[in-house]
């Protein structure tokens, strides 16, 4: 058993840096490089990129990036996950084995097939599977015919094998992100795959990599304290066979890894955080420790999990009509004022009635709708959008944008030309068992079949947790009023059309008072307008944090929206704005922890030994 590995994390969406491949491989070394490329919308563009070429249907920068590294590889021997294969990996597999007898450098490359159900739809439901969507139980039946994509969430276990197999690079289909963190963690450890909170661990680290630099301080609150951007390193976990770990970067490189980098990605789609659920393990978050260990090094340990379920989850897309967006750039005097004129002009002189219709100010309200704060822009672009089954009313609002420019207030131009028409992709979530879909692993030698090692056991209800011990408030108690931002930092992300926003204090006295004043329903009132759907809050006492469930707030999210920001990904800051009323001990408490955020302190309690 090996003592420690290390393992780098070199992007964490399609379109990441493509530089950072190579980067983590040259700047320290490193036991393997993981990648992820997918999301829902994801796997339907490779599908329809499949269907046009049968060789197609992968990531492929992602042969581009190895190719880069090759000689890397070759001399270091690191070795590489990732689920670029999407809906087609043997062919990223056949793809990355002709690069490299091109180039002299022969790799053993395997890849995880068996997650793709497109086929299997009709046989799956003969045999009882409904596929109806888990969220809010609507019939599968209602979009069958148009579902363009259906995959299966494979976790760690078959790249465990493809690992154990010799292979260096391993591509996936459908695999979890966490789930490539996680499998070199049990191929190094021998961990076993009823070793609950190992697993967990391992999913935890995941988590907190899968995004790239946002554990890095990419995307973080306080972005004025993270140095140097413009080089800054992506995340290398260094794990240990306890499942404790150290999230780091390599030296001498740009960003932060702080205690609070890492509650804020560990915060990031974040449903409930005692059950976060995966085909290898349900991690409890309401579990972790993290204390900062040394520059840019943080520690988490403590991490405990439960049994996974007997179920998969199926990730479907379907096609749901057609959209368009159409710019107008207004300036001013009174550009808000005109803005809003205009769009009450075209929609009357269109006089048609879409499916769904938006109107934003971009510059001045498009993030924040209703929050924004009012304000005198020198100019706005004006952003209209209409989503409908029927093609013909998008084609008419296309030629309307264009249109009215001469005939409504002053100032208007148009900017990017006539809209164009897109397909709407919808996502479809779903369950089936875990006995009707096995994953099968083609290597140079052979291609098999695989049983799942997880056992399937009844569930289990999470574990009660220490009560936590806050410390008092010292200080004055004058209520002052202050932005949230003062007392707290957030992170916000998307799940289909809920945005969760993670709210976490800026220093443990202050979590009670953010308990007893930031509720449900305060966070309701405060997006009013936005979200139209029930707030749901979670505690997450040893995060000191807050996370909040905005049901229906994206306009139905991923590409069925017609939102700039259709992943919330905003929301945080417009939550973190709101004017609060606070004791002025409380913003003493959180400039002590500003203060200390990213310094080492000594250990709060000794390492788990297990």
């Amino acid at each position: 058993m090996r003592d420690s590995i290390r393992i780098a994390n070199a992007g964490g969406y399609w379109g990441d840096d493509l530089s950072q491949f190579r980067r983590q491989l040259e700047l320290g070394p490193v036991d393997y490089v993981t990648l992820d490329f997918l999301a829902e919308i994801t796997m339907s563009i490779m599908q329809k990129q499949r269907a046009r070429d049968p060789r197609a249907g992968y990531a492929r920068d992602f042969v581009a990036q190895v190719e880069q590294a090759l000689p890397l590889l070759a001399e270091r021997g690191a070795s590489v996950i990732s689920n670029a294969g999407g809906v087609n990996p043997l062919a990223c597999r056949g793809a990355l084995l002709e690069m490299a007898q091109r180039n002299g450098h022969p790799l053993d490359v395997a890849c995880v097939v068996g997650d793709d159900l497109l086929e299997r739809l009709g046989e799956l439901n003969g045999a009882g599977v409904t596929l109806d969507n888990m969220d809010d139980g609507a019939r599968f039946a209602a979009i069958r015919e148009r579902v363009s994509s259906a995959n299966a969430y494979y976790g760690a276990w078959p790249v465990v094998e493809a690992l154990s197999g010799g292979a260096q690079i391993v591509v996936t289909g459908r695999c979890t992100d966490t789930g490539i963190t996680l499998a070199p963690m049990i191929h190094a450890f021998g961990w076993k795959a009823d070793d609950w909170d190992r697993l967990a661990a391992g999913i935890v680290a995941g988590h907190i990599v899968e995004c790239g630099a946002q554990s890095t301080g990419g995307n973080f609150t306080d972005w004025r304290r993270v140095r140097n951007f413009d080089r800054i390193g992506y995340p290398v976990v260094e794990a240990f066979p306890d499942g404790s770990f150290v999230v780091t970067k390599h030296a001498g490189t740009g960003g932060a890894v702080t205690v609070r980098t890492v509650k804020e990605q560990l915060v990031y789609e974040m449903g409930d955080p005692r059950g976060y659920i995966t085909p290898d393990v349900v991690a409890d978050f309401g579990s972790i420790r993290l204390e900062q260990a040394g520059r840019d090094r943080v520690r988490v340990w403590g991490v405990k999990g439960r049994p996974a379920p007997g179920s998969l989850k199926v990730s479907a897309s379907y096609f749901d009509g057609w959209k368009a967006s159409g710019t107008l750039i207004i300036s001013a005097p009174d550009a808000v004022e005109k803005a809003r004129a205009f769009t009450e002009l075209f929609w009357k002189r269109l006089g048609l009635e879409f499916a769904e219709k938006h109107a934003e100010l971009v510059g001045h309200s498009a993030c924040w709708g209703p929050l924004a704060p009012p304000s005198q822009p020198a100019e706005v672009l004006l952003r209209l959008s209409v989503r409908d089954a029927d093609k013909l009313k998008i084609e008419q609002f296309s030629k309307m944008v264009p249109a009215v420019i001469l005939s409504g207030p002053p100032g208007v131009a148009v900017t990017g030309g006539r809209p164009q028409r897109q397909e709407v992709v919808a996502y479809w979530p779903a369950l089936v068992p875990r006995d009707r879909v096995k994953a099968t692993i083609v290597t140079r030698s052979r291609q098999r079949e695989l049983e799942w090692p997880t056992p399937v056991v009844p569930p289990r209800r999470p574990a009660r947790l220490e009560k936590e011990k806050w410390p008092r408030a010292k200080g004055s108690q004058k209520q002052v009023a202050v932005a949230l931002s003062r007392l707290a930092h957030a992170r916000s992300g998307d799940k289909g059309d809920t945005c969760n926003i993670g709210v976490i204090a800026r220093a443990p006295g202050i979590y009670p008072w953010l308990r007893r004043t930031l509720t449900a329903a305060v966070v309701k009132r405060r997006f009013k307008g936005i979200c139209l759907g029930k707030v749901v809050r979670h505690e997450v006492p040893n995060l000191q944090a807050l996370n909040f469930l905005l049901h229906q707030s994206l306009g139905g999210g991923g590409t069925q929206s017609l939102r700039l920001d259709a992943q919330g990904k905003t929301l945080a800051h417009a939550l973190l704005a709101m004017e609060v009323k606070a004791p002025r001990a409380l913003l003493e408490g959180a400039r002590r922890g500003d203060a200390a955020d990213g310094v080492t302190a000594p250990p709060t309690r000794p390492k788990n030994k297990r």
